[in-house]
């Protein structure tokens, strides 16, 4: 049971693609997005830049958490782009990117957590953020990609404590007074139900924080109440340098701030009510948790109902300051999870974030990523994704920031050039978008994860998503181009795709099966 918990919390992508082909063919091309609609790819600070000894760093939860996990490699070094900046930026220009998402890392940039800035932290990012600026390319900058500075974990918990929203406002004030000049999309924090479901109560992200019989390999934490605390701080920390930003920044730098969620598409297992009523409820501890009260300045009802005094309160001066904190919701998508009641979790005396669900997950035709088994390609689950933020939320501003496919590092190098999986996947899921942008959805930007192979939090240097392919054994660290890169340059540049839609039973009917076929 543990073990299912830990392959359910981090929908991935196939290492193969299973689709059927058929249906009717589609072409599309990139002209046919609205002219501000931006494409790009992404990265974070941790798992690209290395150089996680030098000029001043110091260590984050993400470096702790690496380095006392058993699975391949760590961020020591891993793609070097602390090192390679001005290469990758080249490459990003010759790809044809609009845009390039990043995360600073708080532990270079203020190395104590708090007080005095690195100067070579502050150099190494003006360099980055110069550069891309001089090819074209728009910085979308994040602030927390599960990496806050591992001196703050020990000195109140991080999250765990209030002093985080302080703090957190601290250092997002560094960044916006000395990149919010070029830096104009803002986004606060990557996952946040993520980095609190796996931090807090699985253990299995940073900063490890679990409990018996939760979670598991932790050696502080409490899965039944902290990850309710912790992202309550989260939201308040949030709000907090909206709220600064939007006071002391936003007037003259006219930029963006916003907030990014991982986001399954949640279907029922079967189409009795008890299950279409869970999934409901598991839309709400997911996603709601955290889009109601930015929308709304509380919780969804079913969590008051269900967690009861584990859910933190929110005051009318925090409600308010919650209220519409966002310009944009940052959106990462992999997968559908079909979701079955059970109810019966709500008897046990003991009960942690997941128990209070009252349901169970499972991936689309119980797909396992850690046997090697490949997911189905569920395109239309993003389309899925996207409708759902349309009619729940307002149709809010959305930038899809993570999409991409997985490959098995370990396999033959020709094997891993000619990725043509990827390819029909990233067809198949830009071709939802744009069906998503011409039904109605404010999505308005769609980044490829990852530019470049680099370390990953749930499969270290195993198995990676790079547009560009990168040997870690080379010492060179040599960027290889793959075919997903020279097709999704050639959409960039105007080429057309072709994609093909059929409808299968696990849709219900109710989504296309969008597989992509061919580059013309």
């Amino acid at each position: 049971m543990v073990f299912l918990k830990v392959v359910l919390w981090f929908g991935v992508v196939s290492l193969l693609s299973n689709n059927v082909y058929g249906g009717d063919t589609v072409t599309f091309e990139r002209h046919d997005f609205p002219s501000h609609f931006i494409f790009g790819a992404s990265t974070s600070a941790y798992q690209v830049e290395g150089a996680a000894f030098e000029d001043g760093r110091t260590p984050s939860i993400f470096d702790t958490f690496a380095h006392s996990d058993p699975k391949p490699g760590n961020g020591d070094v891993t793609s070097d782009q602390y090192h390679k900046y001005k290469e990758d930026v080249e490459l990003m220009a010759e790809t044809g990117l609009d845009a390039y998402r990043f995360s600073i890392s708080w532990s270079r940039l203020i190395p104590n957590g708090r007080g005095p800035v690195n100067p070579k932290g502050l150099e190494y990012y003006n360099n980055l953020i110069n550069a891309l600026i001089t090819k074209g390319i728009q910085p979308h900058v994040t602030l927390i990609h599960s990496d806050i500075p591992q001196v703050l974990e020990d000195e109140y918990g991080g999250f765990v404590g209030s002093r985080i929203i302080e703090d957190f406002v601290a250092y997002a004030d560094v960044c916006f007074r000395e990149f919010g000049d070029r830096v104009l999309h803002w986004t606060t924090i990557n996952e946040a139900n993520i980095f609190i479901f796996g931090g807090y109560d699985l253990g299995n992200s940073p900063p490890s924080r679990c409990s018996f019989p939760f979670g598991i390999n932790c050696t502080k934490g409490n899965s039944m109440l902290e990850p309710y605390l912790a992202a309550h701080h989260l939201l308040l920390a949030h709000a907090s340098a909206a709220r600064l930003y939007r006071d002391n920044y936003q007037g003259r730098q006219h930029g963006f701030i916003g907030f990014n969620l991982y986001a399954f598409d949640f279907i029922p297992f079967s189409n009795t009510t008890e299950d279409v009523t869970a999934t409901g409820r598991s839309k709400d501890f997911f996603i709601g948790w955290f889009m109601e009260p930015l929308m709304y300045g509380d919780y969804p009802a079913i969590m008051k109902k269900n967690a009861g005094s584990k859910l933190p309160g929110f005051t009318q001066k925090e409600t308010e300051l919650l209220k519409e904190s966002f310009d944009f919701i940052g959106l990462n998508y992999y997968a559908v999870i079909r979701v079955k009641d059970n109810s019966e979790k709500l008897n046990k005396e003991a009960r942690d974030y997941l128990a209070d669900q009252a349901t169970s997950w499972s991936y689309l035709e119980g797909s396992d990523p850690f046997s090697g088994n490949p997911f189905i390609n569920t395109p239309w689950g993003l389309q899925g994704v996207l409708e759902h933020f349309k009619q729940a939320y307002g149709n809010p501003r959305i930038y899809i920031h993570e999409n991409g496919q997985l490959s098995d590092h370990s396999t033959d190098y020709d094997t891993l050039l000619n990725d043509q999986s990827r390819v029909e996947y990233l067809q198949g899921h830009i071709g939802a978008v744009l069906d998503a942008v011409r039904n109605g959805s404010n999505t308005q930007g769609y980044f490829v994860w990852s530019f470049l192979d680099m370390y990953e939090l749930m499969f270290g240097t195993k198995f990676t998503f790079g547009l560009y392919y990168i040997d870690f054994n080379d010492p060179k660290l040599t960027r290889h181009p793959r075919l997903s890169q020279r097709w999704y340059s050639k959409f960039l540049k105007a080429g057309n795709v072709s994609i093909a839609r059929q409808y299968t039973s696990a849709t219900s009917s109710r989504n296309p099966h969008v597989i992509g076929l061919n580059s013309s």
